[in-house]
């Protein structure tokens, strides 16, 4: 249980720093690398939302509010599909860098 916090908490750290790279890598027209890193964002946040589910019953309440997330993602995902990537590099700068600035660690 302990692993899972750490591991949460140490990837949270960076999901701010991660969005603008992203951004940054649209903003620079290297699309191949951010789509790239866009795939792995989406993959950490479905890790989140498992643990999330796991932990739940153990730590309570979590102050991430994925239906905030979920909306960023569809955000995310309806720029991508009409290849709009000033959008998407807003949304990860403005909005999900903003987000994840000082997210709530899991005491444990």
């Amino acid at each position: 249980m302990n692993e899972l916090i750490t591991s949460y908490n140490n990837y949270i750290l960076k999901l701010s720093k991660g969005c603008l790279v992203i951004s940054e890598l649209l903003r620079e027209e290297k699309y191949v690398q951010a789509l790239e890193n866009i795939a792995n964002f989406s993959e950490g946040i479905n890790w989140i939302i498992q643990v999330r589910k796991e932990l739940k019953n153990e730590i309570g309440i979590f102050q991430l509010n994925l239906k905030e997330i979920e909306g960023f993602l569809n955000e995310i995902n309806e720029g991508l599909e009409i290849q709009d990537y000033v959008l998407v590099a807003d949304l990860f700068e403005y909005e999900l860098a903003e987000y994840f600035k000082n997210p709530a660690l899991i005491e444990g």
